[in-house]
């Protein structure tokens, strides 16, 4: 069981490491704004809508909707097709921090490197 320390320490470093959207999203998914961009590809997809809809990717596949305990199984066998793969979750702005700290227990929990994909800052 992770202590709360570790928490928060899992959401500094989630939250340091950011990323770009990489490829384009049919899912409507509006990204919080991150100045950092990183040019790691991530290899699987996992999106959460406005309304806590699931949905996850590997590669360029099109997201599939999942249910929260199909997500587990899901990101395993893409990981045993490619041990290196990065997770980029896509989470909608409104989504509250408790959805995203279940996905960073279930990446944590299997060792899956994570990144959040963000929307570069708007210029004013």
């Amino acid at each position: 069981m992770a202590s709360m320390t570790d928490v928060i320490f899992l959401l500094l470093i989630f939250f340091m490491i950011t990323s770009t959207v990489v490829s384009p999203n049919a899912i409507k998914v509006l990204l919080p704004q991150g100045k950092q961009q990183t040019s790691a590809k991530p290899l699987t997809r996992v999106v959460i809508d406005k309304d806590l809809n699931f949905y996850a990717a590997f590669g360029n596949e099109k997201e599939q909707p999942l249910a929260l305990n199909e997500l587990t199984p899901f990101l395993q066998s893409c990981a045993e097709k490619e041990p290196e793969m990065y997770v980029a979750l896509y989470a909608d702005e409104s989504v509250p921090y408790r959805e995203i700290v279940r996905i960073l227990n279930i990446a944590n929990e299997n060792h899956f490197k994570m990144v959040l994909a963000t929307r570069p800052p708007e210029n004013k």
